[in-house]
């Protein structure tokens, strides 16, 4: 099939704090248009679901606009429209779900609904090509610590674990608060950790004692890290030390990587599958990527893992699952497709 037969995709995203619009032609990005509100949230310290919604419905028609012009087509030159339908914010879904359903209707177009979280797993296609089935996808992000098990993610994926509390990602806001960092606390704990000493502080790996192992193999748990790296730092503050930013950074860095890495290797390994796919915002973090690579490279299992700008959220990846939809054959939504805050993994189109 050459290019030109491919399927021309839109992908709409709003799930959060980005609104996002994508355009593909198969596995080739064509445009990838992003708006982002998260300065408007960082004074609070978190995403504000009301701010969040207005700042889409004021971002999206322009942002598809230049998705539009940055592709060099018209919306009636798309063959498809995809759009998170969940999970995510309510009113931040419902948004881009409009917007989706509205431009469906003005220019004749299917429609479909999909899973934010697949959409993580598609972005991949886009710098690596087709996924090797089956794989094992560990997804870490601000709401989100899953590791799934992709046989056909056209049709579904099988869950494996998920964070039982905070996720990896929401972590990394609540000790970047605790440091004394700008929000959103990920990119920044990065950098800061970069001076820093990962085996400096030995702070704890949530879930991997023996007995967390057999009832919660391939679960999360991050809520005790972030009370212990809370403790250690209230308790120089109370003895008058400075707290070493640096050194609690990478440490608290090292100890959230090696517990994410560890399980998602053991699950390709148990389950005899050599590729690792790693997606959601927190992929972006350059010592959870170097140090996935370097531990699965000594067992033969070959990690992908997209740029770090298609790691957070963007309409690129709402399209490049749409395209996969479409061309594996798979029937778009109804036009009262739901915006679903809650939508289950196993559910990859609505």
């Amino acid at each position: 099939m050459s290019m030109a037969d491919e399927p021309l995709i839109l992908g709409i995203e709003t799930s959060c704090d980005e609104t996002g619009v994508g355009i593909v032609r198969g596995h080739t990005l064509l445009a990838d248009a992003l708006a982002s509100s998260v300065e408007e949230h960082a004074r609070f310290g978190g995403v504000v679901p009301e701010v969040a919604s207005r700042a889409h419905l004021e971002a999206i028609v322009p942002t598809m606009e230049r998705a539009l012009a940055e592709a060099g087509v018209t919306i009636a030159d798309i063959d498809a429209i995809a759009v998170t339908s969940g999970p995510g914010l309510a009113g931040a879904l419902l948004v881009g779900v409009a917007a989706a359903k509205g431009y469906a209707v003005a220019a004749e177009k299917p429609v479909y609904g999909v899973n934010h979280l697949a959409a993580h797993v598609a972005v991949d296609t886009l710098e690596h090509g087709p996924l090797p089935e089956p794989s094992i996808a560990l997804l870490v992000s601000g709401g989100h610590s899953s590791l799934l098990r992709v046989d056909d993610l056209a049709r579904g994926v099988t869950p494996l674990g998920s964070t039982i509390d905070d996720a990896a990602g929401e972590a990394f806001d609540k000790v970047a608060r605790l440091l004394g960092l700008p929000f959103p606390g990920g990119p920044w704990i990065d950098r800061e950790a970069r001076a820093g000493d990962g085996g400096a502080i030995a702070f704890p790996r949530g879930l991997t004692a023996a007995k967390d192992l057999a009832a919660h193999r391939y679960d999360f748990s991050f809520s005790g890290l972030k009370t212990a790296v809370a403790r250690w730092v209230e308790a120089r503050q109370r003895a008058g030390e400075p707290v070493p930013v640096a050194d609690v950074a990478a440490s608290f860095q090292e100890a959230v990587c090696d517990v994410l890495v560890g399980k998602a290797l053991d699950a390709c390994r148990t389950n005899g599958i050599g590729t690792l796919v790693i997606g959601g915002g927190v992929a972006a973090n350059s010592r959870l990527r170097a140090m996935a690579e370097h531990r699965a490279a000594k067992h033969g299992i070959r990690v992908r893992v997209p740029r770090p700008n298609l790691c957070t959220d963007n309409g690129a990846m709402v399209a490049a699952l749409g395209s996969h939809l479409v061309s594996s054959g798979v029937a778009p939504s109804r036009l009262d497709l739901p915006a679903d805050s809650a939508m289950p993994l196993t559910t990859v189109s609505v």
